[in-house]
């Protein structure tokens, strides 16, 4: 179900979502969601950050088409 989180390129089982947001707490996956508008998806992301943002979670969106990492909270220690 979190195939995406081993760092391979991941598309969303319905495969028209291309923006693949997750948050790990603790290492461990927690959350997840996908998204067909970046815009929508950055705003998903800021809103997890917002409510889950705290030591020990991470949130990250993937855009899975081309792999790039749109955002990486807290990002690197």
């Amino acid at each position: 179900m979190f195939e995406s989180m081993s760092g391979g390129h991941q598309e969303h089982p319905g495969g028209a979502d291309r923006y693949h947001l997750t948050l790990t707490a603790d290492g461990r996956p927690a959350m997840h969601g996908w998204w067909a508008s970046e815009a929508v998806a950055r705003s998903k992301a800021a809103r997890w950050i917002g409510d889950w943002g705290k030591p020990g979670t991470r949130v990250a969106l993937v855009d899975t088409l081309t792999g790039a990492t749109l955002t990486d909270w807290p990002g690197a220690p």
